[in-house]
């Protein structure tokens, strides 16, 4: 049985896209990623080398639900955060948006393989 992370006032944890319909998570980490795509090929990039190298549309959804958590109006947190807790961070997100577990994993064990 998973048990819900606490939340501070007003039901959600304090993370942009905890309260937030996923399909509009989706939608925008969609169009992030076509501006990215469309951005590198209009530099000359192949897309058939682009597109394998991104993330899929859940892994940005993450990706940008942490980001958005890290700091207030793009200022990152000093000193960032360890490995623990950007791994209970992910498992946080995991937990409020569960579509979204197997993009949380898949990040999850490329953070682990890369602090090692």
């Amino acid at each position: 049985m998973s048990e819900t992370p606490p939340a501070p006032q007003g039901g959600v944890p304090g993370f942009r896209g905890a309260g937030r319909s996923l399909e509009v998570l989706r939608a925008e980490a969609h169009d992030e990623l076509s501006a990215l795509i469309e951005l590198r090929c209009r530099n000359g990039e192949d897309p058939w080398d682009v597109i394998p190298g991104l993330p899929t549309v859940d892994e940005q959804v993450v990706i940008s639900i942490r980001a958005a958590a890290r700091g207030v109006d793009g200022v990152p947190v000093a000193g960032g955060l360890g490995t623990p807790d950007e791994l209970r961070f992910l498992r946080t997100v995991a937990l409020w948006h569960p579509e979204l577990s197997r993009a949380v994993w898949s990040l999850m064990g490329r953070i682990d393989a890369a602090s090692r």
